[in-house]
Parts: C-alpha cells; structure tokens; sequence
C-alpha cells in the first residue's frame, strides 16, 4: 500500500502551523500590511482619539465658569440634555430640517434626473452645471442665500416681485417671516444634484431590454415608471435618503450663517456649539454631541446595509 504525496495542479498543499511555509506567508501578510499602518495610526489619533475624550468629558461635571466643581457627574449630563426643554426643541428643529430638506432634495433630485437621463445636445454640459450646488463650500452658499437672494432690500427675490408686479409688490423679509423655510431650501439647493446623481446612477443600470420590451407591447410611459422604474430605483432611493440625512442631520452652516440659531430655528449641531462656547458647559455639550454621534451611526448603519444589498443585486 502506497500513499500519494503528489501535489495536483491547482490545489496547494496544507501548510502545517509553525513551519516555515507559515511564517513565510505571515511574514508577507504583514509586509503588504505595513504601509496602511501609518495612515491607520493617523486616523485613530485624528477620528477616535478626540471621540474618547468627548465620551469621557460627557460624564464629567465640567463647567468653565465653576472649575471648583469639576468631578465624575455619572449620567447627570444625559439627563440634563433629554430633560432640558431647548434641547428637546433642538431636537424636533433638528428632525424637521432633515425631513424636509431629504424629502424636497429626493423629489427635485428624481426630477432632473428623468430630465437629464434622456439624450439630448449639450447634456454633459447640463449635468456639470447641475453638480455645481453640491461643490460649492456650504458657508458660501449659505451666505448667498442669505445676502443675495433673501435680502428684503437687494436681493433677487424681491427684485422678482418688483419686477413683475412693479413698486406696489410686498417686499417680504424672508428670512424673518420664514426662518426655517429658509434654511431648508438654502439646504434643498445645495442636496439636489448629491440625490440627482444617485438616481441618475439608479436609471441608467435600468435593464432597457426589458423596458423597451414592455413599450413594444404596449405598455404606456406612466406605467413602465410606476411599475418599473420606481421599483428599480427604490434602494437608490432608500441610499439617497439615508446618506442625506446623515449629513443634514449634522449641519451646522446654514443654520449658523443664515438666522445664527434664532427665531427657532436652532438645530442639535447649533445647540451644542451655544453650550460649548457660550454657556461654557463642556460636560454636557459632549454628552449632547455623544447622542448625535449615536444617531448618526445608526442611520449609517441602515446605509451601509443598503449599499451592501446593492452591490449584491448588481453582481448579479
């Protein structure tokens, strides 16, 4: 009785642990690993480092203008946040803002995207245009808003009404009949063409066979839209909304630069930044920013999965 030792091709022979053949390929794991440990050490002291600390700090009775009382508070500041009545607002502002700029954005956004998936002359062209509101710095855009187009004295809006109903126009102060509008459109401005541009992605991995096929048997245009593309474009959708309201959730600009946090209009990110350097209080400042971190993990947590479920369906 013979045993065969004979290596086929395509198959490798078991390494047993401990033999060179092992210390061999660990050694080049962790050659191909060691150029990504610099930029993982500097992104663990830049990212997690300052997140220990504002964990730490948030259970810290810790108040610039009482430094005799700085101790261990527990979960004091947890419940100073969730009890006080200003954060409790801040926080429905905080859900209003980002439903209202996601939904808008969402609609306008599918909107040019059916426009621009068509073919016509010059549509790159109108889809670099189109892109141009997401890259502009937000607290420019922000003050464009305010300055020339809000103005109630210069800006474009009143001189619209002006123009078209001449001197006996109402000449609205937007940004104090309106203040929340006006931040949210502001934002609705700049979040269109990030929601354009994963739709647009979402209509043209439509399968236009199919679709094509459909309108050979006379199937109307509403009909293939609602019946077909909707469905197709539903976890494009889904993406959309939650990687917006990631970042709406945490916007801090346009609240600041528009109405500076008044008129109701002041958001969690506001809140924390009036408690941090206005009130001093840092304890309770991290302790609120803890809790928005917490919410905006779990939002992209529902995001990662349906990037994650994408990709499945489109390796398919």
């Amino acid at each position: 009785m013979t045993v065969d030792t004979e290596v086929r091709p395509g198959r490798h022979a078991a390494v047993p642990p401990g033999s060179s053949g092992s210390l061999l390929r660990s050694t080049g794991d962790w050659a191909r690993r060691a150029p990504l440990m610099p930029a993982l050490v500097f992104m663990i002291i830049v990212t997690q480092l300052p997140f220990v600390v504002t964990i730490i700090a948030s259970f810290m009775n810790w108040n610039a203008y009482y430094p005799d009382e700085r101790g261990f508070a527990g979960i004091d500041n947890f419940r100073r946040v969730v009890t006080d009545v200003n954060t409790r607002h801040a926080i429905l502002v905080t859900i209003l803002l980002t439903a209202g700029v996601v939904l808008i954005s969402l609609v306008f956004g599918l909107c040019v995207a059916l426009l621009l998936d068509r073919k016509f002359r010059g549509r790159g062209l109108v889809r670099t245009m189109m892109i141009t509101p997401f890259l502009i710095v937000p607290v420019a855009a922000a003050l464009l808003w305010k300055h020339a187009l809000y103005n109630p004295e210069y800006g474009l809006f009143n001189g619209l009404l002006k123009g078209i109903f001449g001197d006996s126009a109402p000449q609205p102060d937007w940004i104090s009949n309106q203040p929340l509008w006006a931040v949210i459109f502001a934002l609705v401005w700049q979040w269109t063409p990030f929601m354009m541009l994963i739709l647009l992605a979402g209509l043209q991995s439509r399968p236009l066979d199919v679709i094509e096929a459909a309108g050979i048997d006379g199937a109307s245009k509403w009909a293939i839209f609602r019946y077909m593309t909707m469905p197709h474009l539903r976890q494009y959708l889904e993406l959309s909304a939650l990687l917006g309201s990631i970042y709406v959730v945490q916007n801090f600009d346009a609240v600041f630069t528009i109405t500076s946090g008044g008129l109701g209009t002041a958001n969690l990110p506001y809140t924390i930044y009036q408690t941090f350097y206005t009130a001093h209080d840092y304890g309770r400042a991290s302790a609120a920013g803890v809790i928005v971190v917490i919410g905006t993990i779990i939002i992209a947590t529902f995001a990662l999965r349906s990037v994650s479920t994408l990709f499945k369906e489109e390796g398919r």
